[in-house]
């Protein structure tokens, strides 16, 4: 039974989009809810059901082309959703996942698929795969430490007005222009892997902080000593 209180944490489509451990973003957000004494409710949304509307916090994941293709095709014909963002709800949309929330993407053949237009973006495929670290320094408004994760795309994303650059890349492709993934309202799209909310907790925390309000700090030690290591590992001494 749903606890009228509880935080409602909704993971989308997890049979299609769930490539490079993106799962672990809702356990993560999970795990720093309970710290806090939130509690929390998880929904598992397979592609076969339809998207609940009542979620807090949505998350979907990477994937391959013809499961990005039919999640893009089953939310589009849900739409619940579109009707989430719609009352106040927050997303994070990771790769495959951020790329359904524009305008359009490459399909499998190159073919442009027709996205869910939560985002004003678009992308296509581009002529190289981008794979390997990435560090990107966050957008000043959002007040989050620099990101630090792992991508791989063949995507080339473009930013239209109505949306900001989520950071700026240090190291790394993202969307092929100089910038990593895009921001509008309470929607945080991205190229990042890791899982990204493992080796970023403060952009875990802007999520939380959306859905709940402001939030008790957390000693972040091994967070702390995961993102030290990675930023090492990529940028120069």
């Amino acid at each position: 039974m749903q606890s009228e209180s509880a935080l409602r944490l909704v993971w989308i489509y997890p049979d299609l989009l769930s490539t490079y451990g993106d799962q672990g973003n809702v356990l993560v957000l999970e795990q720093r809810a309970r710290r806090r004494g939130i509690d929390v409710e998880i929904v598992h949304v397979r592609s076969a059901d339809p998207v609940p509307e009542s979620g807090d916090i949505y998350l979907i994941g990477g994937g391959e082309d013809r499961p990005q293709i039919l999640g893009a095709e089953r939310l589009r014909r849900d739409g619940g959703l579109q009707r989430a963002i719609a009352r106040g709800a927050a997303l994070l949309a990771v790769c495959a996942g951020y790329q359904i929330m524009g305008s359009s993407f490459g399909g499998d053949e190159g073919q442009p698929v027709a996205g869910i237009g939560l985002l004003d973006i678009s992308s296509v495929r581009g002529q190289a795969r981008a794979v390997g670290e990435l560090v990107a320094e966050v957008d000043a408004t959002l007040n989050v430490p620099t990101l630090t994760g792992f991508e791989n795309h063949m995507g080339v994303t473009q930013l239209g007005p109505d949306v900001r650059p989520l950071s700026r890349t240090l190291v790394g492709i993202g969307n092929g222009d100089g910038t990593e993934g895009c921001h509008s309202g309470r929607i945080v799209g991205t190229y990042l892997h890791g899982p990204a909310l493992a080796r970023n907790p403060g952009l875990a925390d802007l999520l939380l902080g959306w859905a709940t309000g402001p939030l008790a700090p957390l000693d972040d030690g091994w967070f702390d000593r995961l993102r030290e290591e990675r930023l090492a590992a990529v940028l120069p001494r």
